[in-house]
């Protein structure tokens, strides 16, 4: 590892990833490195509102350790953190404070990864699969990736152009609200169930799972995947809670 703690960086672009949600790229700090599905706190200098929350928030870091830039994403609420962070232009600094957390792949690559994403929860994600493809590894990873509609589903084209170049990556994307959607969708229906992992997954007590997204979502996939057999020690969640 290289330098981590607290650093000054400043906003090169910003680009829609989805409907209401954005993806920030800051500078790379020169030696700054982290593992993929780790996360920092980034800290607003000086804005020009806030509100009861502050002014630092945890984003899961969305780009892989090889890219060039930094990335964030995150869906654009009305908080004041986010109108001052949507708003921002490109040169703007901001204070990034990290590499934490432990959502990273484990050691051992003969055991598959499973990866279950509700909406922004891909973030950490995005980092990981990118990651393992650059390195060309034999892992084998499947992806369950759940949002409403293909509107709201970041990165998804990108990940599953990467599963068509991998054949060690599967990617699962279902929609549960496809009756508000614009667009066409050829692909699964629904909340990630039994059948779902069942049809997927021919043995679902050898993988260690890994689960983002919404408290609730993460709540229930965590008992889903108990009442499948499989062991608590085998499943590593992150909650995505107000965003």
């Amino acid at each position: 590892m290289g330098t981590t703690g607290a650093v000054t960086v400043r906003l090169k672009h910003r680009v829609e990833v989805a409907e209401r949600t954005m993806a920030f790229h800051f500078e790379k700090p020169p030696g700054w490195s982290f593992k993929a599905g780790q996360y920092v706190d980034v800290t607003l200098f000086d804005p020009p509102e806030t509100d009861s929350r502050g002014n630092v928030r945890a984003f899961s870091i969305a780009s892989a350790p090889q890219e060039e830039t930094l990335m964030i994403a995150t869906r654009m609420r009305g908080t004041a953190f986010k109108r001052v962070l949507g708003a921002m232009r490109p040169g703007t600094a901001v204070e990034i404070d990290g590499p934490f957390g432990n959502l990273t792949l484990h050691n051992d690559e003969s055991r598959p990864a499973v990866l279950l994403a509700g909406g922004i929860g891909i973030t950490p994600f995005r980092s990981i699969l990118v990651r393992v493809a650059k390195e060309r590894r034999p892992r084998r990873i499947v992806l369950f990736f759940s949002n409403r509609r293909p509107e709201d589903a970041p990165f998804l084209e990108e990940l599953r152009d990467l599963s068509r170049e991998n054949p060690n990556c599967t990617v699962v994307a279902t929609m549960t609200g496809m009756s508000k959607s614009r667009r066409p969708w050829d692909g699964e229906r629904g909340l990630i169930d039994r059948e779902k992992l069942a049809r997927h997954l021919p043995d679902m007590k050898g993988p260690v799972y890994y689960l983002a997204g919404p408290p609730a979502m993460v709540a229930g996939l965590y008992d889903l995947l108990g009442e499948c057999g499989v062991d608590d020690d085998d499943i590593r969640s992150e909650e995505f809670s107000g965003y």
